[in-house]
């Protein structure tokens, strides 16, 4: 069975009506038949039948064992952050998306939990990295925002050779086009508010675990700390789910197009993109993802915050906006936005200049949004580009 056909088929018709969309059991408590004795629901925070549907359509998409639905991508990331104790380590990837990083260095750091950031698209550092105390390595693979690939399979027989939780960020490759669980991970996280959302109306976030044990550990922090995800929002979800496939089609086919076009143009310094031959990690991501993706992102010639602030603010299909993955085209500037909680040196360090720029690449037809580039790529070298012509 094919995997289009695969998840729509784990979408299940409703049993007592014959309804073909998930019904919103948007209900606060369940009518029990005695202390104790109920349908398999008492209370929606820790169980509700719609959020409960979407959890294992989830599990079932990551060939996981347990799924768990949380209010956001962030609550997610906490949620598996609480199984460690105090004098726990972490080696994360070193660009980082800016909330994770506010989350173990603003909340956990003094909780005694301590976080070594290393390049993960290379082995050796996390090797060098790894202390009698790791107990997790967290990787988003592809990276936000320079699309680094991560070796999910070598990183993984390395967790285990160590016994240490590895647990993947798959947001921005969705389950359409990677499966870290496969791979030999132990969690996999998302911000359901992207890719599997897909519409930019929904903030929500997943968790996938490979054991039941595990997933009994999340799910017990996912009530006992409360921050699920409701009813309409988890509905919300699984409609978003139904088109990810066909959607995910096109995100990386316009991604492609863009990535190409932006390669050749003389005002641009860099382009990160994992489907292009001179990403250093193209090979690993061509390995272990069905295709590349719908993010690309690129650095001006002309590195200032000014220039990148002229080109995000001059598109006309590309919306200013946090966040991504969704069916609109969107356009961030990472260093004053999404990682500007990340200390400048760190964040330069990782290879977030002043000048990056990401773009979300939505479905709108692919020679309108590179016009839309190309025309706010000639506003920057009108007015921030002594040096560079077009």
């Amino acid at each position: 069975m094919q995997a289009t056909t695969q998840l729509l088929h784990s979408i299940p018709v409703d049993a007592q009506t014959g309804a073909i969309a998930v019904p919103i059991y948007q209900t606060s408590t369940f009518v029990q038949e005695a202390p104790g004795v109920n349908k398999g629901y008492d209370y929606s925070r820790t169980n509700n039948p719609t959020r409960a549907t979407l959890e294992q359509i989830v599990a079932e998409l990551e060939n996981g064992a347990t799924g768990a639905a949380f209010s956001s991508g962030l609550a997610a990331i906490d949620a598996v952050i609480k199984l460690l104790e105090s004098g726990d380590h972490i080696i994360a990837v070193d660009d980082i998306y800016g909330g994770a990083f506010r989350l173990f260095d603003k909340v956990y750091k003094k909780f005694g939990i301590s976080v070594s950031y290393v390049d993960t698209s290379d082995l050796d550092a996390i090797a060098a990295a790894i202390q009698d105390s790791t107990r997790l390595i967290w990787l988003e693979t592809p990276t936000n925002p320079t699309l680094k690939i991560s070796d999910i399979k070598a990183i993984a027989a390395l967790a285990k050779e160590n016994n240490i939780l590895l647990c993947v960020d798959n947001t921005f490759a969705s389950p359409a086009l990677q499966k870290p669980l496969d791979l030999g991970a132990d969690i996999v996280v998302h911000s359901g508010t992207k890719y599997i959302g897909g519409h930019s109306d929904v903030i929500a976030g997943l968790v996938v675990t490979k054991t039941k044990e595990l997933g009994s550990q999340v799910k017990f922090y996912q009530n006992a700390c409360g921050a699920v995800l409701s009813p309409f929002d988890s509905f919300l979800l699984i409609r978003g789910l139904e088109t990810l496939h066909l959607r995910i089609k096109q995100h990386c086919r316009n991604a492609a197009s863009i990535a190409g076009f932006l390669a050749q143009h003389p005002l641009v310094d860099k382009v990160y993109y994992p489907g292009l031959s001179s990403h250093p990690n193209h090979a690993t991501a061509k390995a272990q993802q069905e295709d590349f993706g719908g993010v690309v992102s690129f650095s001006l010639k002309t590195d200032t915050i000014e220039a990148a602030t002229a080109f995000v603010t001059a598109t006309r299909f590309f919306h200013l906006a946090e966040s991504l993955g969704g069916v609109k085209s969107l356009v961030s500037h990472p260093a004053s936005m999404t990682h500007k909680s990340i200390d400048e040196w760190r964040r330069k360090a990782a290879g977030v200049s002043d000048s990056l720029i990401r773009l979300s690449v939505g479905l709108e037809d692919a020679s309108d949004l590179i016009s839309d580039i190309d025309t706010a790529l000639a506003l920057v070298a009108a007015t921030h580009s002594s040096s560079v012509t077009i």
